[in-house]
């Protein structure tokens, strides 16, 4: 059976305290029979903080925009390798 992702992201919104206030309506309203994976890709600054209070639900975290270089003089880019480093499944 195909397995289905849910996945939002907030663009350029938020500050600490809205992250805090979305990820816990979020959390609170997921449970273990979910029929679909569920992922949010926050603001690049936002990625170790939402992490951090995702860690132990089955939210995944993702990334908004990656770099398809691995490394090199790209100023405000992401590599892919940083991103895992981060805790980032998508």
């Amino acid at each position: 059976m195909r397995e289905y992702l849910v996945a939002g992201n907030w663009k350029m919104n938020g500050s600490r305290s809205s992250v805090d206030a979305l990820l816990t309506t979020l959390k609170a309203g997921v449970d273990g029979n979910m029929s679909a994976e569920m992922a949010v890709c926050p603001p690049f600054v936002f990625l170790d903080h939402v992490g951090k209070l995702l860690a132990g639900s089955p939210i995944a975290l993702g990334a908004q925009n990656v770099c398809d270089q691995d490394s090199g003089a790209f100023t405000g880019e992401i590599s892919g390798a940083m991103l895992t480093e981060m805790g980032c499944s998508y």
